[in-house]
């Protein structure tokens, strides 16, 4: 059994009450349901965690170092101003999925860089809260290869 966080910043606490247009009505704790499900079904279990705070986000990183199997991490707005992020996810040597609901490409054009991309194994933007799923089913593939 393998243990992946997932990390979720700034705002998504109201995810389901902001802006559901562009973010949908589902809530953090469903998404913290449909996270669980997918690791329980293959015999992994998650820490899930969600911040305002940039250096919580960065504690929560240093606590998976030597940890955690891999992350999934939203930094929601830390994705676009947040070097301490990166730094910090440099410093672990698991597998990184970057994930954010909305297609980012398609919004602002402060939102198209990523200083976590930069660290990311890979970005999944764009698929809704599925995208969390999909970005689970990845790291636990990657622990049968």
């Amino acid at each position: 059994m393998s243990l992946f966080y997932v990390l979720n910043g700034p705002n998504l606490n109201l995810l389901g009450q902001r802006q559901p247009e562009i973010y949908g009505r589902e809530t953090m704790a469903d998404v913290e349901a449909n996270c669980r499900k997918v690791a329980e079904a293959a015999g992994h279990e998650i820490l899930f965690a969600q911040s305002n705070r940039e250096y919580e986000l960065i504690d929560w990183i240093h606590e998976a170092r030597g940890k955690a199997a891999g992350i999934v991490i939203n930094p929601g707005a830390f994705t676009h101003t947040s070097v301490a992020i990166l730094d910090a996810l440099n410093t672990f040597e698991a597998p990184v999925i970057e994930v954010h609901i909305s297609n980012i490409h398609k919004r602002e054009v402060f939102r198209h860089h990523s200083y976590v991309s930069t660290r990311a194994e890979g970005v999944i933007a764009g698929l809704g809260v599925e995208g969390y799923e999909a970005a689970l089913r990845h790291l636990i593939g990657r622990l049968s290869r």
